[in-house]
């Protein structure tokens, strides 16, 4: 498998959506367990979609990993190293980086900060990221990405989606694959989001 450097930059996906906004997305951050899994298994159709948009922007996972399963099975799809022993993202070299809160029950709250310490290491906006998510804990960060020109979006992959959740992003969609599918086919977002 032929990987591009991870310290050059990427493309980014641009999308002019009529009526909504123009989206300049470089960053994509989003929960494991109930959005790329099920049951603990990442879900059939995200290797290959995770690969192509790892090619155009930064993948981050963070999570609370529930079922102990998400650095096994992120590590099948492209190379990984966690910021849990606290390394800081632009040491990394790999494409996704996994954090697993530890010693707080305040997840939501970490997962808040970590993309704000996502954003400031990368140096990019909050309007450059697109957040994916579907428990309570996904609340925070999915509010501030909407609330600051960004996309949020909530994801049901058959463990349910919070009610919080859904009402702090732009899109619900039902599965993964569609939602990964909305950035490598941006004609979906502009078909669910324009107003013109």
């Amino acid at each position: 498998m032929t990987m591009a450097n991870p310290l050059v930059k990427k493309p980014g996906i641009s999308v002019e959506i009529p009526g909504f906004a123009t989206l300049n997305i470089k960053a994509l951050c989003t929960d494991y367990t109930g959005t790329l899994a099920l049951e603990g298994s990442l879900i059939e159709g995200v290797k290959p979609r995770f690969r192509i948009l790892a090619e155009m922007l930064d993948i981050f996972v963070v999570t609370s990993d529930t079922r102990g399963t998400a650095r096994i099975e992120l590590s099948t799809v492209l190379p990984l190293r966690g910021l849990e022993d606290g390394a800081r993202a632009t040491e990394t070299q790999e494409f996704v980086t996994i954090i697993k809160p530890k010693g707080s029950k305040a997840h939501d709250l970490q997962k808040k900060l970590y993309l704000t310490e996502i954003i400031r290491q990368r140096q990019i906006a909050l309007k450059n990221v697109v957040v994916l998510g579907n428990g309570r804990n996904d609340v925070k960060w999915l509010r501030k990405v909407h609330e600051r020109g960004g996309l949020a979006i909530a994801v049901d992959v058959g463990e349910g989606c919070s009610v919080e959740a859904m009402n702090s992003a732009h899109i619900f969609i039902s599965g993964i694959c569609n939602a990964l599918d909305l950035l490598l086919d941006t004609d979906r977002l502009k078909g669910t989001l324009r107003t013109e």
